[in-house]
């Protein structure tokens, strides 16, 4: 590290802020001024560091899933107008059309935005937004010229071609989170706050490589207190922040905690808007997502508004997904359902389905139904067994429990036994996602915030299912069942469901 100077600005007309007192590596630069950084060469922003930063990396990513929607909104499109019109000379114009204007509707509505490619569920909500709009657009050009639109190209051909487009990008995703697992794709990241606040974030943002941010480097409000921070070396003070961003090539400043004031925060972006660097500020609201969350401005100043109840709607739309997708569920789940009970019921003593008392939203009990996959004596056995539990204080689990009968293994392995659960989907007692049900011993047991896991309906899968299921610790489990009841949505469940079948196939996690 360079030679250590205080932090002061040799110029009366800049002000002194007190976030800036601390010990610095560079002589101070208004952040407020046209130049708050020197621009000079280092080996981390030469020409060769300046191709593979995020920018030029995001730019090449926008272009690649531009013309990936092309040619497969080209390859669904074109048959099914083939299917209604014949090969025709209006096949092509009509491909033209409807391609052109499917990828102006994405574009608008931020369907190629570099901040949502790769990461968070906007990416596929743009694509189903702009799929509804052009389908309201046809259906209202159709009505007010009075012209005959095939009613199957319409609700068949746009929706294949939605799912089309969403499962290309979920392709694509895949590629990008395998490729920053290698550490590529990645934009550079520069964490500014107390060292506390800083290792924290530094923990969360490093187990979460698919979200991009490479960790470089640490600025501390002074150089003096540290050299390192959660294995990252400490680069500067909160003072040299612009500096570093300009000699490391740095693509994100992330603040971390309340270790700036609001007016020295204004004044960052001003300094990162010179130096081309994004600014992204970590809030004390702890597992709070998007949907929950609203900027409204009042009196010069941006209300942070958290939603603290889900709005009916979305309530609505979750009781129908429940009712509809179980009976559906229900139905085609039959056959496996009655092929396994018979299996059950003749490979062990007892009767093919086990009911349990669960407690259920807001700590009202029901009966939860499963087919049975353990001896009829299990429950008397338990108690002998809980000192080779391998779960974690709450939860009991076994990895090779001696009370799970043979066929049952193969019941738990792909989550068969839970298939009569539909049944209480479907009579609103449980809903597709959620967090598991849990026994009357075990809310007895819980700690004060875990009881908010009981505001919602218990799901018959959930969060922490789709997350590494019997192998994830209790506070894991029930930090990912806390930011599901906190941040549910419609999108959030379908995300969950989609994530569990890939899980279910793979049988990994169950036990």
């Amino acid at each position: 590290m360079s030679a250590v100077t205080l932090a002061v600005d040799d110029s009366a007309q800049w002000p002194l802020e007190s976030d800036r007192r601390g010990l610095a590596v560079e002589p101070r630069r208004s952040w407020a001024s046209p130049q708050p950084a020197e621009l000079r060469g280092t080996p981390f922003n030469d020409s060769r560091a300046a191709a593979r930063r995020w920018p030029v990396v995001a730019r090449g990513h926008q272009r690649r899933t531009l013309a990936i929607d092309l040619v497969v909104a080209t390859a669904v499109t074109v048959p099914f107008l083939v299917s209604v019109l014949g090969w025709s000379w209006q096949v092509p114009l009509f491909t033209a059309c409807v391609v052109g204007g499917l990828v102006v509707l994405v574009m608008l509505t931020r369907g190629y935005d570099v901040k949502h490619l790769g990461d968070g569920p906007e990416e596929y909500q743009a694509v189903l937004r702009a799929g509804s709009y052009g389908a309201a657009l046809v259906i209202g050009l159709s009505y007010a010229g009075r012209i005959e639109v095939s009613r199957f190209l319409v609700f068949v051909g746009m929706p294949v071609l939605m799912l089309a487009l969403m499962a290309v990008r979920y392709a694509g995703r895949r590629v990008l989170h395998r490729a920053r697992a290698k550490g590529l794709s990645m934009r550079n990241t520069l964490l500014v706050g107390t060292s506390s606040d800083v290792e924290g974030i530094a923990q969360r943002l490093a187990s979460a490589t698919y979200h991009g941010y490479d960790l470089s480097g640490v600025c501390l409000p002074s150089i003096d207190e540290c050299d390192r921070v959660a294995g990252l070396p400490v680069v500067g003070a909160v003072a040299d922040v612009a500096q570093v961003v300009v000699d490391r090539a740095v693509d994100v400043v992330v603040v971390a905690g309340p270790s700036l004031s609001p007016e020295a925060l204004r004044r960052l972006s001003w300094a990162l808007d010179r130096v081309g660097a994004q600014l992204v500020v970590v809030p004390g609201l702890v597992e709070v997502t998007g949907p929950r969350i609203t900027l409204r401005p009042a009196a010069g100043l941006s209300l942070l508004e958290l939603e603290v109840a889900a709005p009916r709607r979305r309530l609505v739309a979750k009781s129908v997904l429940d009712r509809v997708a179980g009976i559906s569920l229900m139905i085609a789940a039959a056959p496996i359902i009655a092929v396994a009970a018979l299996a059950v019921r003749l490979t062990s003593r007892g009767p093919a389905f086990y009911r349990q008392t669960r407690v259920g939203v807001d700590g009202t009990p029901f009966t939860m139904w499963k087919l049975r996959s353990m001896y009829v004596d299990a429950d008397r056995r338990r108690a002998a067994l809980a000192e080779s539990s391998d779960g974690n204080g709450v939860l009991f689990k076994m990895r090779a429990d001696p009370r799970v009968t043979p066929v049952g293994r193969v019941l738990r392995r792909y989550s068969i036994d839970e298939l009569p659960q539909l049944l209480n989907v479907v009579r609103g007692d449980m809903s597709l996602v959620g967090p598991r049900p849990p026994l009357g011993e075990e809310v007895a047991a819980y700690e004060d915030a875990v009881h908010r896991r009981l505001r919602v309906r218990p799901g018959l899968t959930g969060l922490w299912q789709v997350s590494g299921r019997s192998d994830l610790t209790w506070e894991e489990s029930v930090r990912l069942d806390l930011r599901y009841v906190d941040n549910w949505s419609v999108t959030m469940d379908l995300m969950i469901l989609w994530k569990t079948a890939r899980a279910v196939l793979r049988g990994s996690g169950a036990y």
